[in-house]
């Protein structure tokens, strides 16, 4: 394991990595607000220092913490306080939980973050069909409106297809 200084510096160069590179995309897309204001939470205390504890460097953290105790309190914290993530949009009633459709503007935000987060943890490994790949490991798994899904497997396939920057001009013109 790596020292602690070592892991504030990395995980702090991360995040930051990341949030610079999803305000980009979604100023390319025309999100201007939902760029800057992209993941403010991550440092916050709860956050970002169970970031630095479980920081590894090619992946999320939030993975690690899972693997070690079997949950993650920032990630509680962050899909809680962070529209862009699906499993923000899961709620439930006395018969049993639902899906809500994500409005277009964040499953566009949706996207940004996603290619950033592969750009970021595979490097030199990225390719346009990153985020696609990536989104489609899990795609079994029932956690988003059939709307939303439908929604973000395009967007991500047209960065697939036609390329990152050609692939956020037409979602932005959606």
């Amino acid at each position: 394991m790596l020292p602690w200084h070592k892991r504030f510096i990395g995980h702090l160069s991360t995040i930051t990595t990341h949030k610079l590179l999803v305000t980009k995309f979604c100023f390319k897309v025309g999100l201007i607000r939902q760029g800057l204001l992209h993941d403010l939470s991550k440092y916050s205390p709860v956050e970002f220092f169970a970031g630095v504890k479980y920081f590894q460097g090619d992946r999320s953290p939030i993975a690690r913490e899972k693997e070690v105790i079997g949950y993650s309190l920032g990630w509680l914290h962050h899909k809680g306080h962070n529209r862009h993530h699906l499993e923000y949009w899961i709620d439930r009633n006395r018969d049993g939980y639902f899906y809500t459709e994500i409005p277009k503007n964040i499953v566009k935000e949706m996207v940004c973050d996603r290619i950033a987060a592969c750009m970021v943890y595979q490097k030199d490994k990225y390719t346009d069909a990153s985020a696609l790949e990536y989104y489609q490991l899990g795609f079994d798994y029932p956690i988003t409106h059939p709307a939303t899904k439908e929604l973000l497997t395009t967007y991500l396939t047209w960065v697939k297809e036609y390329g990152l920057n050609e692939g956020l001009r037409k979602i932005k013109e959606d």
